[in-house]
């Protein structure tokens, strides 16, 4: 196995590897081990390394950060079947990831599809967090019925249709050494917000055996193996951070998300787009920061 660990790019933390259940996390652990426990849940196409830039702060602060390739990504477990990649077992990874590291609960914080399944975590098995955090990433009911009756955003999600056809995908991403998957990425974003030693270093992420089919096994198994959640409302205290020039999600999502949620706060940044954790690491530690201390005094 090759892929992309910490070591490799001199990133804070140590890899380990995670037995959650029936599959095995490639697991970046960071910080004090008596701090406050913090998931992070990357999305696609990234993977740990997605929060290399929030590492820094949130280790500073005191928490413990708990960064998993999520199932199918980079040097993590990748099953074979699309039925593997069903939200209900994304979902329990992150339980499992939990009762591994001793942790009864835990901020969780998610991106894009790390997002979604901190919500699906939040709607099923809500004791499990001291707070959620999604960044860009639209409550399931909310996002459901965008795709059923908003056809600008059905447009959005063009891709998700693409990610059905077998193999055509993979192709498309890795032909010219991954540019289709690059440029998903690079036209997508504020200028600066990844650079050419990014991009290498998914490149190598990629490039792990399998790595991309389950990655898209996910969407595959979203439209095979539909789920829709057992309730819609969230008591957990949520923190809704949204970057406003998103090219994949229209910002209706966001006010709609947040809308499912008790306890919810919702940020919005104009000057963001869909991979603000990219464009303000440390806008965003900031945010993420006070969402913690503010669940930890509630």
């Amino acid at each position: 196995m090759t892929g992309l660990d910490p070591a490799s790019v001199e990133a804070p933390g140590t890899a380990e590897f995670v037995d959650v259940g029936d599959v095995t996390l490639h697991t970046v652990v960071a910080g004090p081990a008596d701090g406050e426990p913090v998931v992070l849940l990357h999305g696609f196409p990234e993977n740990w390394y997605a929060w290399a830039d929030l590492l820094d702060p949130l280790t500073a602060a005191g928490y413990r950060v708990v960064v998993p390739d999520q199932r199918g990504y980079n040097r993590s477990d990748k099953p074979d079947p699309v039925s593997a990649y069903r939200i209900d077992a994304l979902a329990g990874d992150v339980t499992g990831l939990l009762d591994a590291v001793g942790a009864g609960d835990a901020h969780v914080v998610g991106h894009d599809w790390g997002g979604l399944v901190a919500w699906w975590l939040a709607l099923h098995d809500p004791d499990r967090l001291r707070s959620l955090a999604a960044l860009n990433a639209p409550h399931p009911t909310a996002f459901r019925r965008a795709l059923c009756t908003d056809p600008r955003q059905l447009r959005r999600s063009w891709y998700g249709l693409l990610f059905q056809l077998p193999r055509l995908p993979e192709f498309l991403a890795r032909r010219n050494g991954w540019q289709g998957a690059v440029d998903s990425m690079a036209d997508t974003c504020r200028p600066d917000a990844f650079d050419d030693v990014d991009f290498d270093r998914y490149r190598r992420a990629w490039s792990v055996e399998g790595a991309f089919r389950s990655m898209v096994n996910w969407y595959r198994a979203a439209v095979r193996h539909p789920a829709r959640p057992r309730r819609d409302r969230i008591d957990v205290p949520t923190l809704v951070l949204w970057g406003a020039d998103d090219a994949f999600l229209r910002r209706s999502l966001a006010t709609r998300s947040v809308a499912y949620c008790d306890r919810g706060r919702l940020v919005l940044w104009e000057d963001a787009t869909h991979w603000l954790h990219h464009e303000h690491p440390d806008r965003v530690a900031e945010e993420l920061r006070r969402q913690f201390a503010a669940a930890d005094a509630a």
